[in-house]
């Protein structure tokens, strides 16, 4: 009972993140600025998680948690990047020297 129980909330679950990333893919895609395509790869990549998250739970594995934080990660440093790139056009400050 619980088995089949858990196949079905899983199998709903892949459903409606598939759906959310086909969503999340077009405004990525489509979106009219680079603001709105930014934020539409959180989404994206939140949604990847959720995926990884639920097949994890399928095949009864912890395996698949190292790839979560390994999306996580890229989605952080990548989206932060984009940022201060559209925010001053540098993502790494050229100018700043240390001093000894």
């Amino acid at each position: 009972m619980i088995q089949a129980m858990t196949n079905f909330f899983s199998t709903g679950a892949l459903i409606l993140f598939g759906i959310a990333f086909i969503i999340g893919l077009f405004r990525l895609i489509k979106g009219p600025t680079t603001a709105d395509r930014v934020v539409a790869f959180d989404a994206a990549s939140a949604v990847i998680m959720c995926i990884v998250g639920v097949v994890s739970v399928i095949y009864d594995t912890d395996a698949y948690l190292d790839s979560i934080m390994l999306i996580a990660i890229i989605s952080f440093v990548s989206s932060v990047s984009i940022s201060r790139f559209i925010g001053g056009g540098r993502v790494f400050n050229g100018t700043h020297k240390k001093r000894h």
